[in-house]
This record gives structure tokens, C-alpha cells and sequence, in this order.
């Protein structure tokens, strides 16, 4: 069952997938309605999972699950089926977890992993560049903590 973003609790679960190009208007709204409709009958054992699912800044899949009802690896498969269809229907690719997203002004940029050092160092990354950190797994982090500033993220470790 959808739920407005607002409306979960802070501890829902959170699935983040980020596609390696950024995606087009016309596909945004493909891929929007597609989420809403698996949504609205996302299931955990014949039990409506309360959940949201959006497309952010055109880059990025987002689900969050209330797991009040223990969300099931079959159900969390489920999610993943959807972003499957995407990639063999819209040719995107949402599983290669190499790449790095960050702000750029208002522009999401991504480097992969190992030219990340690199942008470090050639200035294109400073310690204040937002990053978004894929890895949150809980609402609360989400809001709080998904984008941050590279010298308060796990993204660190790669230039110290």
C-alpha cells in the first residue's frame, strides 16, 4: 500500500539505486508510474507492505518499506523485478554500484570508483562536495544523511 514519504517511520527501510546515466523526461515519467503501481500492491506474504518508491533528480530509484510487516527477500525481490523491466525496457542500468554520485551546483555528476581520487585531486571534488551516499538503509538516514559533504562520509577512506 502507498504511503506518502512523511508518513513512514523513520526506521522503514531504504533501497537506493542509482542508474549510471541520467534519465530522461520522458522516461522519468514512465519509470514514476510504474513505481506508483507497484506500490500501491507491493506484498510481504499476502500482506500490503506500506511503502514509497520515487525517482530522484532524474538519477536515482528510491523504495522505502515499513518492515512493520517484515518485508520477505521474495518481496524485496519483487522491487528488484521492477528495477529489471526498467533496465530491459528503457535500456538503463541501476546495478553498477562503482560509480559516485555528487552535486555539482544544482547537477548531479557521478566519477567511477577509480577515478575518483583522481577528480580529489585535480579539484573537481573538494571536502565540501556533496555527496550522496547509496548506502543509508533506514528513513531516518535518508533524509538526514543521504546527501552530505564528502568529509563527513564513508567516501573518505578513498583519499586519506
Amino acid at each position: 500500500m502507498r504511503r506518502d514519504l512523511i508518513a513512514l517511520p523513520d526506521n522503514s527501510r531504504v533501497w537506493i539505486y542509482q542508474c549510471k546515466s541520467k534519465i530522461d523526461e520522458s522516461h522519468a515519467d514512465i519509470i514514476k508510474k510504474w513505481l506508483y503501481q507497484f506500490t500501491m500492491q507491493w506484498n510481504s506474504h499476502g500482506v500490503a507492505v506500506e511503502s514509497y518508491a520515487h525517482l530522484f533528480h532524474n538519477k536515482f530509484i528510491v523504495f522505502v518499506a515499513d518492515e512493520s510487516n517484515l518485508v520477505s527477500g521474495c518481496s524485496i525481490d519483487s522491487s528488484v523485478a521492477v528495477l529489471k523491466k526498467i533496465e530491459d525496457e528503457l535500456g538503463l542500468s541501476f546495478f553498477d554500484r562503482l560509480n559516485y554520485a555528487y552535486m555539482d551546483n544544482d547537477d548531479v555528476k557521478q566519477v567511477s570508483s577509480s577515478e575518483f581520487r583522481g577528480a580529489v585531486e585535480k579539484g573537481d571534488i573538494n571536502t565540501e562536495t556533496l555527496m550522496f551516499d547509496n548506502l543509508v538503509n533506514n528513513k531516518k538516514d535518508f533524509i538526514n544523511d543521504w546527501l552530505k559533504p564528502l568529509d563527513q562520509s564513508w567516501y573518505m577512506k578513498f583519499i586519506n
